[in-house]
């Protein structure tokens, strides 16, 4: 494990001595600040026309504000996270330091382990990006926070997910520009998976239907934790980080 901590640690320090970090930061909490201070509009006005119009029964911010707030941030994150590890393995490859490090006495499972928790922790620091935004809605609303935590849970957990098949596709080339680009076109695919299939009945439909992380992010969004949703996630990551082992075993044989 001290070996996964000290690639971890490497691959953050990577990203915040470039520019990727900070750009990735920076659009995301423009894009969610842009879109919570759209979404806290249409509240107000809208419980104002309500109060206006005689009152009604209390609008939840949970339900109005959080949760779609936080679905639009798992859409954005297909977006950024080719982005993220889309550098992961292609760079080491272009820059020639691949032979270095499968030569070095760290083994393949730490080199993939820390690379993707490297990865992941930025994912993380990006999403914390909408804190002072969640913050707000507790400082000056009512909201309950449990739910808030399972959404962001299932948002880690989807990214998590996402991360391990970009730490794939990354180890299958040297181009960061192909790795980025196929890593969002799976991506997406993985996103449109529930909606091609959402009408049909078939065997097929259903397990394309149950690939696709769109389907398993639906509970976390309501605050509902249910483990097959987070056994599902558990083994979609170690299936990815997996065949990135394999594809890293290949690369040590081949060099």
């Amino acid at each position: 494990m001290k070996n996964v901590w000290v690639i971890c640690r490497k691959e953050l320090r990577s990203y915040f001595a470039s520019p990727i970090a900070y750009a990735v930061m920076a659009l995301f909490a423009l894009i969610f600040g842009l879109v919570f201070y759209s979404a806290t509009r249409e509240f107000v006005n809208f419980a104002f026309r309500s109060q206006m119009n005689g009152g009604g029964p209390p609008m939840s911010v949970n339900e109005y504000i959080i949760r779609p707030l936080l679905g639009f941030a798992g859409t954005v994150s297909l977006f950024l996270i080719p982005l993220i590890s889309m550098r992961l393995i292609a760079e080491e490859k272009r820059n020639g330091t691949i032979e270095l490090l499968l030569t070095s006495p760290v083994q393949d499972l730490s080199i993939i382990l820390g690379k993707w928790l490297g990865a992941m922790l930025l994912y993380i620091f990006v999403l914390g990006m909408s804190l002072p935004n969640i913050a707000f809605l507790f400082a000056w609303g009512k909201p309950d926070w449990k739910p808030v935590l399972v959404a962001y849970l299932g948002l880690i957990l989807q990214g998590g997910c996402l991360l391990a098949v970009g730490t794939l596709i990354s180890a299958m080339t040297s181009n960061q520009i192909v790795a980025g680009g196929v890593g969002f076109f799976v991506s997406l695919l993985l996103y449109m998976l529930s909606f091609f299939t959402e009408f049909d009945s078939t065997t097929a439909s259903r397990v394309l239907n149950y690939i696709s992380i769109v389907p398993h992010m639906e509970n976390f969004s309501k605050g509902v934790l249910d483990l097959k949703d987070t056994v599902f996630y558990g083994t979609f990551i170690f299936f990815a980080l997996f065949l990135a082992l394999r594809q890293m075993e290949s690369l040590r044989w081949r060099s």
